[in-house]
């Protein structure tokens, strides 16, 4: 039983998003067969909020924008769970926090006209074990943490602003440092930047119509969940600068998933969907599958759609429709790496728009070299490194079980234009990216683009317009008929 006003609200608006949807189907002349019967159990099954509202303002909160309210907005959460659950609520105001931890059966409303304003402090975000960018390590807790509950939420037409400028500068120092002594592959781990939102080992949570800005590192990441739903939000990542790996929202090793009205302007992935690096993400072995993700835009950002790099536990049973990017770098992205592994299979891509994207659609299961490979340089101990350091140089054994797989992906209806190049394909040699189908597609391009390495492709009703006359390049193909 829905007990809460949003709740009804959440469930009124996704009986419209339906209605909607199966008006584009119709449209689209998309028959109800071609719906997995996977999609319809994705995302929170019931959520049970009790009819109680906790103000945090009454456990000292102060929305002056200067007071820290770490303590406040917990005992505010605590408080309420310790009562059996409700709604925590805040006065109109900017409220600075550092890490807060949202407990089961309670509710973070941020409401209009109330912020959250992310500490610039990295000690206000207490080191936890979690996994980022693919590997488990100590890292900073988020700014709001949902780490082992379940029927919770994050709400309201607020705001949550990550503040993420000086961790941003940080990143770039240390890289500037680094990259001569040939340590790129370890930047992004050893330069320690918050997340905004990490629903971590969770069930059943809703993460609704928040606005959130400049966030340190990524925004919304959901990590070995089961039964999220994220609706309504919006990211803007890109107010006052553009921050490294300010990604929009992860799905990390989590299945059923609902992902749906989000507009996201970032410096990052968009949308992205991940399962582990290298050695630790084989270890773990942990799949995302059953995600639906639609209704969505992306703007700026790295891809409106990626799948990996981290690709090392596996992707299946993945639906993204009714897509739109604006300005977005890439359009449809898979990559990974040569020692990363995994399989990505049974992914459809539907009913998706770009203009002014540089690359439409980019499969490259050898990305970035430099960051993806990691090699010790000459002067450094083994034996007095950094953990993650050393777990980032375990080799995977044996090296075959590091090639990763693409095969089985659908795209179709696409209409993509003022694209820079339509196709950029760069399979292995030694695992050729498998059984693409593209159907009613029209990108328009200044170039073609190449495929390589591929095989058992299909192209139905495709239409490549490139501006320097250049058909697409094909090299080193079985079965690939366009």
């Amino acid at each position: 039983m829905f007990r809460t006003s949003f709740s009804i609200d959440f469930f009124a608006r996704n009986v419209r998003c339906l209605a909607g949807l199966w008006l584009i189907f119709l449209m689209a002349g998309v028959a109800n067969a071609d719906e997995p019967e996977w999609t319809r159990y994705v995302g929170v099954r019931k959520l049970d909020i009790p009819d109680r509202t906790v103000q945090a303002n009454a456990h000292g909160a102060v929305g002056d924008g200067q007071t820290l309210n770490t303590a406040a907005i917990q005992a505010a959460i605590d408080a309420c769970a310790a009562q059996g659950g409700g709604k925590v609520v805040f006065d109109k105001g900017d409220y600075l926090t550092g890490s807060v931890f949202l407990k089961s059966n309670v509710q973070l409303h941020i409401g209009e006209g109330v912020r959250l304003l992310g500490s610039q402090r990295l000690e206000d975000y207490p080191e936890i074990h979690t996994r980022v960018a693919g590997v488990e390590m100590l890292w900073p807790a988020a700014l709001v943490n949902v780490i082992g509950q379940r029927n919770a939420a994050v709400t309201g037409s607020g705001i949550i602003d990550g503040q993420g400028k000086p961790f941003w500068d940080a990143y770039w120092t240390l890289r500037k440092e680094y990259e001569p002594k040939k340590l790129r592959w370890i930047v992004d781990y050893d330069a320690k930047r918050p997340r905004t939102l990490l629903v971590d080992g969770c069930w059943d949570i809703l993460i609704e119509d928040i606005t959130f800005q400049r966030a340190g590192f990524w925004t919304v990441h959901i990590l070995y969940s089961s039964y999220v739903t994220v609706d309504g939000i919006t990211v803007q990542n890109n107010i006052g600068g553009h921050g490294p790996s300010t990604d929009g929202i992860d799905v990390d090793s989590s299945s059923w998933i609902l992902v749906q009205n989000a507009d996201i302007d970032c410096n990052d992935d968009n949308f992205c969907i991940k399962s582990g690096r290298d050695w630790d993400g084989l270890r773990i072995n942990r799949p995302t599958e059953y995600v639906l993700i639609q209704n969505c835009i992306s703007r700026r950002g790295g891809g409106l759609i990626t799948f990996g790099s981290e690709t090392s536990g596996g992707m299946r049973y993945i639906m993204a429709r009714n897509l739109r990017a604006q300005g977005t770098k890439v359009g449809i992205r898979f990559k990974s790496a040569r020692n990363r592994g995994g399989v990505v299979e049974d992914i459809y891509l539907r009913n998706i728009t770009m203009d002014s994207v540089g690359v439409a659609v980019e499969i490259t299961p050898n990305w970035n070299p430099s960051y993806s490979y990691s090699e010790l340089p000459d002067g450094y101990d083994y034996r007095t490194l950094p953990n993650h350091w050393r777990v980032m140089l375990e080799p995977v054994v044996p090296a075959q079980r590091g090639i990763p797989t693409f095969k089985g992906i659908y795209i179709d209806q696409v209409n993509c234009r003022n694209a820079r190049r339509a196709i950029f394909a760069d399979g292995l040699a030694e695992n050729p990216l498998q059984g693409f189908h593209f159907a009613d597609v029209y990108i328009r391009a200044q170039e073609a683009g190449k495929i390589q390495h591929a095989k058992d492709w299909t192209f139905e009703k495709v239409t490549l317009e490139a501006a320097d006359g250049k058909p697409l390049t094909m090299t080193n193909t079985d079965n690939v008929k366009l």
